[in-house]
């Protein structure tokens, strides 16, 4: 289970990792999670607009839910608990590739 998490995880971070910017995850490497991924859209700060169509497009297009991150910090939280597969992560990753490919100026 930890490698199949681990393998989850990875796939989301890489992402985040390689976008230039464009996703930001304010967690240091050798401290981050491999269940839950908070992480902002359009920079370290995030960008509220581009949150909000992230979570738009997530849920209408890919029946994505409860990526919204806590109120009080914002941006979007990615949860890979045990029941969500690989194949599932490929979806979400996928949909943050196309996003930033859309949406990255």
């Amino acid at each position: 289970m930890r490698d199949r998490s681990l393998k989850k995880s990875n796939l989301v971070y890489e992402v985040i990792d390689t976008s230039n910017g464009f996703y930001y995850n304010p967690v240091d490497k050798k401290y981050r999670s491999s269940v839950t991924i908070p992480f902002r859209v359009g920079g370290s700060s995030g960008n509220e607009e581009l949150e909000k169509l992230f979570l738009k497009e997530a849920e209408s297009v890919h029946n994505m839910i409860q990526l919204k991150g806590h109120r009080s910090v914002g941006g979007i939280r990615a949860s890979m608990y045990n029941a969500m597969t690989v194949e599932e992560v490929t979806v979400v990753v996928n949909f943050m590739k196309e996003f930033q490919k859309q949406h990255h100026k």
